[in-house]
């Protein structure tokens, strides 16, 4: 009625908007809460107490869920001798601190992928009209974390089946941090502090075909990743672990995708000896962008784009020691011949690594 009687505008369309969300959303939640009362009913009803377990009466819970809140009476049970309570009902929901699974869920995507908590806040309360302070987030997140973190460094159980083709791949970044958990790191600049903090991410996928064209498909729904701040003595095990769960040693062929770096080098040989190892094209390319800066002096210069595009072009048929004489000759005797040389080194190290064009005939990913 106020909608109708005001002059219609955006502002107005989006009140009504949020108002209509809120109605619908009081009549969801009290849906769900008469569902969740009903089944915690059904499992109090059926619970058989274990050894110790005293019956202490029915307890209220204010369910936060994605809809709203609601309310629930459960049964509550202690043991006297462990000094331990339990809701049989909140075990077997799978509520956490109150929370749904669907709203714990969401809160957690919500803490990993915002760059802080509060913005986390204010996104799940404009985009959901669901209320809940950074702090709760923070609470909600933190345990679960734990949780994941020592999941995904379980003991490795050989599984999987047999493929044709195993991809491994990792990779390290920097990783934004508050300025507690930076303190005593050193930063790139010797007179200052961090402002990240390094993180290993690594996957495991697989590869049975290639597409009309010969381009490598990747299996469907087929990548798992682990991700670990430990460096990369203990990122590599932890990397082959999963590998492993996945069928390491099932596969006919292990190839390992990394970005050139000695230590990454290093942690496939001793991780995955028998790996084809292939540098990432994209990092490859990269490098070569910083032998061109060495080179010209900048990334503004007329010639950068158009060269960039040839060594791409020579990266992606094999003629990686080409691209390395012809910039040893153009800078010999020149200022910037030790900068060049220096920048170089990334491929005079692993030439035979970089053979993009012949992994690509082949049938494997190249990045």
């Amino acid at each position: 009625m106020r909608f109708q009687a005001e002059e219609p505008n955006g502002v107005a369309v989006q009140q009504l908007e949020v108002l209509v969300r809120t109605a619908l959303f009081k009549t969801a939640s009290a849906l769900v809460g008469f569902l969740l009362q009903a089944a915690a009913d059904r499992i109090d009803a059926a619970y058989q107490p274990k050894p110790g377990q005293q019956y202490k009466g029915r307890v209220r819970l204010d369910v936060d869920g994605i809809f709203g809140c609601s309310e629930l009476q459960r049964d509550y049970y202690y043991h006297e001798g462990k000094k331990q309570g339990h809701y049989p009902a909140d075990a077997a929901l799978g509520l956490e601190e109150g929370r749904t699974p669907a709203l714990t869920r969401l809160v957690c995507l919500e803490g990993a992928d915002e760059s802080s908590y509060q913005k986390a806040e204010n996104h799940l309360l404009e985009t959901g009209g669901i209320k809940i302070s950074a702090r709760q987030i923070q609470r909600a997140v933190q345990p679960v974390g734990k949780a994941a973190q020592a999941w995904q460094e379980r003991e490795a159980k050989p599984g999987g089946t047999a493929v044709p083709i195993m991809y491994v791949s990792g990779d390290a970044s920097g990783v934004p941090m508050r300025k507690e958990e930076l303190e005593g790191r050193a930063g790139k600049q010797e007179d200052s502090g961090a402002k990240t903090r390094m993180a290993n991410l690594g996957c495991v996928f697989t590869q049975h075909k290639c597409d009309e064209k010969g381009h490598p498909m990747r299996d469907h729904d087929s990548t798992t990743y682990v991700s670990t701040f430990a460096p990369l003595s203990e990122f590599g095990p932890l990397l082959r672990q999963e590998a492993i769960r996945r069928g390491l040693a099932l596969a006919l062929q292990v190839v390992l995708l990394i970005d050139g770096a000695t230590g990454l080098a290093n942690m496939g040989r001793l991780c995955f000896s028998s790996a084809i190892q292939i540098v990432d094209f994209y990092h490859a390319l990269e490098h070569a962008g910083e032998v061109l800066v060495a080179l010209l002096g900048s990334k503004e210069h007329p010639e950068y784009k158009v060269r960039l595009g040839r060594w791409a072009r020579q990266l992606l048929k094999d003629k990686v020691e080409q691209l390395i004489a012809q910039a040893r000759k153009e800078c010999m005797g020149k200022s910037q011949a030790a900068a060049v040389e220096d920048e170089l080194g990334y491929f005079v190290n692993s030439v035979s690594r970089r053979d993009c064009g012949t992994f690509r005939r082949q049938g494997f990913f190249i990045g």
